[in-house]
């Protein structure tokens, strides 16, 4: 079947998660007519995935602290976010009719949790604009495959291939993670052949392979003991720091293979950094952050009879579990009954780590699309009309909001540059 090639498109828009969606609002509110093109049966659905613990939207804690967490690209970020931050994603999700809360971790969340009534009511608005503007349609199953020889986009389709030209071009096709969602990377070689360079995809808040126990015998992972017991068990109220950083507190779960969870996520770009340097990296893991080190010396010390070191460690710590048993798997028999060296290893215990887990286990992605690449508009520099946002962008972000946010904000700066370039460029 040959291909069918269309011309009389203003604005097409590939990928229907928040980036791509929140441009099709702006440029629908502004009287331009869209076309969005996903490859999934319908869109939104790794915000629905999202969505499943309880939808956090954004964060509330101060607006300088929250363009820092995005670290060496808050810059690039900040007039996005300053444009389209926290408080008007709340505004916005308002305007839907879905109210929101802040949570006691000044996380923001819809009062009901859910991301599905949102998604449903964003899409009705979007089909049924109030403003009187053109609807957006939305063209699924139509699956981008990159450029033909005169640069124009090529679908894979239900009916065949289509080759679509438009006046403007965005796209918003989300990093690498979560492919059967989706966004699985394909378009990084298409965008180089066609001179846009892309930073090379990485896991983001990611979990790590450990590099075993010395103790156990053990080259990398956990012991046959440890994990046939603890694989998916949580270290709660605990700390964190990398060879270079502060304490954090949180929690993390223990996998087969390593660690992952909240906690390591807030780390996790540092340490995938250190392994890309160094090849491995370190995490110093204090098991009783509430505690002075001189009191948890003083504990330890304590003269303890006739009891076992555990009945010890629990009765005078609160040290069992989960926690004791990374004690067992990471010190040998004479650290565990050194009072010195147990005690400095509650407070301080070194866990090696050797590589992060694939990016298609990541919740997010580092890397794509470089700021030197888009000018203030994210427009391709070495392409006119062609535009981008969302996760494709080299920027990463922990979790907490901080990247549907930053993606939202993206849509709607692209959009409305798009808007503007548009109307500087009228149809000849």
């Amino acid at each position: 079947m040959s291909a069918v090639s269309e011309t009389n498109i203003d604005v097409v828009i590939v990928g229907g998660g928040p980036a791509g969606l929140m441009a099709a609002e702006v440029l629908s509110r502004a009287g331009i007519a869209v076309d969005l093109f996903d490859a999934m049966p319908s869109v939104g659905r790794k915000f629905l995935l999202a969505g499943k613990g309880g939808l956090n939207l954004t964060h509330a804690e101060p607006f300088e602290t929250f363009v820092s967490r995005f670290g060496a690209r808050a810059d690039w970020v900040r007039p996005m976010l300053t444009a389209f931050g926290p408080q008007q994603l709340r505004e916005w999700a308002e305007g839907l009719g879905v109210a929101t809360f802040v949570g006691s971790s000044r996380r923001v969340f819809p009062v009901d949790m859910k991301a599905a009534p949102l998604l449903r009511a964003w899409l009705h608005r979007l089909r049924h604009p109030a403003n009187g503007g053109p609807p957006v349609r939305f063209h699924m199953r139509h699956r981008w495959t990159g450029f033909d020889d005169a640069g124009h986009l090529r679908f894979d389709t239900p009916d065949g291939e289509r080759v679509l030209q438009s006046r403007a071009t965005l796209l918003a096709l989300g990093g690498a993670s979560w492919p059967r969602l989706g966004s699985d990377g394909a378009w990084v070689p298409w965008l180089r052949e066609r001179g846009v360079p892309v930073a090379e995809l990485q896991p983001a808040n990611c979990g790590f392979d450990v590099a075993g126990s010395p103790v156990h015998g053990v080259s990398e992972g956990w012991s046959p003991r440890f994990a046939e017991r603890w694989v998916g068990q949580p270290f709660k109220t605990v700390a964190l720091r990398t060879d270079a950083g502060a304490w954090q507190r949180g929690e993390f779960v223990a996998t087969a293979t390593g660690v992952e969870g909240s906690l390591i996520y807030a780390l996790s770009a540092p340490l995938r950094d250190q392994i890309a340097r160094e090849g491995r990296a370190t995490v110093w893991i204090d098991l009783l952050p509430d505690h002075s080190a001189e009191w948890v010396r003083s504990e330890v010390s304590h003269p303890r009879g006739s009891r076992s070191l555990s009945s010890h460690l629990k009765g005078r710590l609160g040290l069992d579990g989960i926690k004791l048993s990374l004690l067992h798997e990471c010190l040998d028999r004479d650290a565990m009954h050194d009072p010195q060296r147990l005690a400095d290893a509650i407070k301080a215990l070194p866990l090696g780590l050797l590589r992060a887990r694939p990016v298609a286990e990541a919740i997010s992605t580092a890397g794509g699309v470089r700021a030197a690449a888009l000018d203030a508009g994210l427009m391709a520099r070495e392409r006119a009309g062609f535009f981008f946002a969302g996760e494709m962008l080299d920027w990463e972000a922990p979790t907490g909001g901080y990247l549907l946010t930053a993606s939202m904000a993206s849509g709607a700066w692209a959009a409305d540059a798009m808007v503007r370039w548009l109307a500087d460029h009228p149809p000849a």
